[in-house]
């Protein structure tokens, strides 16, 4: 799958032409960088799409393809990369796409809609939290990680090196959402069975609607 979505990536970006402002920095680092696709006519909003990976691998080249059908429905798409573990904390994380987003918003006007997946997926539930400084209308989270605290008990754990308070802060599952946010959460149905647990339990904990694609991973 990774050799087929870079693939699909790079045709896209290479077809895009002028409507993709890529490589737009938001922050110092090297992968504090976004890329920002625009539809033909004026944008209705703006679309946020926060890859995953665990926090520790792939980066927003491999996803450039996923923005077409946003920008077929009239909005533009931003789609950032972040700081990876151990270079970073999920904190820092968390962080940086609040700053991506910020500095999106000051290139599209209108409503602001953020999805992602698994890790991209927590971050993008983050951004629907009481505590962020973001005016976000709604959230997608898919196949979201809304509980860390498993995590630490996991191989992964070398890398993001979570602790307590950490899973405390960032766990979205045991935060409350913002109520200017509406949130719907979506996982495959052949997922892992984690996935699926995390998914039903951020719906629950934000009493929002959660949707399992059938036959889908």
């Amino acid at each position: 799958y990774p050799a087929l979505w870079a693939e699909r990536s790079a045709r896209f970006r290479s077809e895009i032409g002028t409507r993709g402002l890529l490589d737009q920095p938001y922050g110092r680092g090297p992968r504090q960088k976004l890329d920002l696709f625009l539809p033909q006519s004026k944008p209705r909003g703006l679309f946020v799409f926060v890859h995953g990976g665990y926090w520790v691998q792939f980066g927003r080249e491999s996803w450039s393809h996923l923005a077409q059908g946003a920008l077929e429905a009239g909005w533009a798409c931003c789609m950032p990369s972040y700081t990876l573990a151990p270079g970073a904390a999920i904190p820092d994380m968390t962080r940086e796409i609040a700053a991506a987003i910020t500095a999106s918003m000051a290139m599209v006007q209108g409503p602001v809609v953020v999805s992602g997946h698994s890790a991209g997926g927590h971050l993008a539930a983050r951004m629907a939290c009481r505590d962020s400084a973001i005016e976000v209308t709604r959230v997608v989270p898919i196949s979201p990680l809304s509980e860390l605290e498993p995590l630490m008990q996991t191989a992964m754990q070398a890398s993001l090196r979570l602790t307590s308070e950490q899973c405390a802060e960032e766990s979205p599952a045991r935060l409350e959402k913002a109520q200017r946010t509406s949130a719907h959460v979506w996982v495959g149905g052949q997922e892992r069975p984690a996935f699926l647990w995390q998914a039903r339990l951020l719906s629950e904990a934000w009493s929002c609607p959660w949707t399992v694609a059938p036959g889908k991973h």
